[in-house]
């Protein structure tokens, strides 16, 4: 019998939006979809706001839903923290 072990990435980088600093987490499950990050961040209230990022063409982006827009505005933000994890990896 053959063991398999994938490797869960979890990370949290701290980003200034909306003129906040803010904690991101990342974190992308071992065994659901190659191509999704889970992402989550609290707001203004305390309110604990969860997004899912889809790899296409080499980028992650924000999959359709709605969000505040200070997380729309650093989509490209949030793609090159992913980017720059995976490459320590």
């Amino acid at each position: 019998m053959q063991v398999q072990f994938i490797k869960n990435i979890q990370f949290t980088k701290v980003l200034k939006a909306e003129g906040r600093m803010r904690e991101f987490n990342f974190r992308k499950p071992n065994g659901q979809h190659e191509g999704i990050f889970t992402v989550d961040v609290s707001d203004d209230r305390g309110n604990r706001i969860v997004l899912k990022m889809q790899k296409e063409d080499n980028n992650w982006k924000i999959l359709p839903q709605p969000l505040p827009s200070w997380i729309m505005d650093n989509e490209a933000v949030l793609n090159e923290l992913i980017l720059e994890e995976m490459k320590n990896i």
